[in-house]
């Protein structure tokens, strides 16, 4: 029953110190009265949370700082390649456990679709920024003086065509996501190889005009560490509101003869958590 509790997002759970069960439900009521979302199973969910951030962030990143310090060495396939085997390998490690968001897109566009809930985006929100800023921040002690490459994304165009792309990619990553890792109907256990092959597809593409963000996240932690804010805005605004569009684009084709709420309730992914995988 606990367990169930945690997984709706909706009740906290007490750890019963002294074995007084009824002051472990006095506790438990006082909390969920007053709104408190604050339990183990939460904070290991923002640890997976911070730390599935800092692995995939510190990965792409690395690629992007090694390919620019070596004579392009990686190259833009070899950069597109680390980010999607990272993306793939993270939800496939966490997702059980948080639903491997790692962006705070997806995050909020989970919540806009009422399948994750507002009261704990802005502690998955902060997680994901600190797990992007602190893998950045490893990267800059890492790598220093010649080598100390800025890997976050600015526009190489125009503002407003950085701001289209990142608003199509993403809204084609939450339509994949919100397909493959929402909808039981789909091959669930293939969510994290659809995902990371998404990515891997979009930075492709988008990568040498916008860099392929995507993410909130993943823009802040380097312009954080390095100071640089230039096109910020487009990091933001565009996959924010791509995200939200293609997660209520596929709820709006999708059809089904069962209740909505059967179908998210046994996705063959993520057992354990409401919260679906993604990036």
């Amino acid at each position: 029953m606990a367990e169930e509790a945690v997984s709706n997002g909706n009740h906290a759970v007490v750890l019963n110190v002294k074995g007084d069960a009824n002051h472990t439900s006095s506790v438990s009521k006082i909390n969920h009265e007053a709104g408190f979302c604050i339990s183990v199973p939460f904070m290991q969910k923002l640890i997976a949370e911070a730390i599935g951030t800092y692995f995939l962030i510190f990965a792409g990143c690395a690629a992007v700082v090694v390919n620019m310090g070596n004579d392009k060495v990686v190259t833009v396939p070899g950069i597109s390649i680390v980010w999607g085997l990272a993306v793939m390998v993270l939800v496939y490690s966490v997702g059980h456990i948080s639903g491997a968001h790692f962006n705070p897109a997806v995050t909020i566009a989970f919540a806009t679709c009422k399948r994750f809930p507002w009261k704990q985006v802005p502690a998955y929100v902060f997680a994901q920024v600190l797990g992007s800023t602190m893998a950045s921040g490893t990267l800059r002690l890492i790598f220093n003086g010649h080598e100390n490459f800025f890997a976050g994304t600015v526009p190489s165009g125009t503002e407003l065509q950085s701001f289209v792309l990142e608003f199509i990619i993403t809204f084609y990553l939450m339509f994949v996501i919100s397909g493959v890792a929402t909808d039981n109907r789909a091959i669930g256990e293939l969510a994290g190889l659809a995902v990371g092959s998404t990515v891997l597809l979009n930075v492709m593409f988008a990568g040498p005009i916008s860099g392929a963000s995507m993410n909130p996240a993943r823009t802040l932690g380097p312009a954080f560490v390095h100071n640089e804010y230039r096109g910020i805005w487009v990091y933001i605004a565009g996959p924010i509101l791509g995200a939200v569009s293609g997660g209520l684009v596929y709820n709006l084709i999708r059809f089904t003869d069962k209740p909505l709420r059967e179908i998210t309730k046994s996705g063959s992914f993520l057992k354990a958590s409401k919260s679906n995988s993604s990036i």
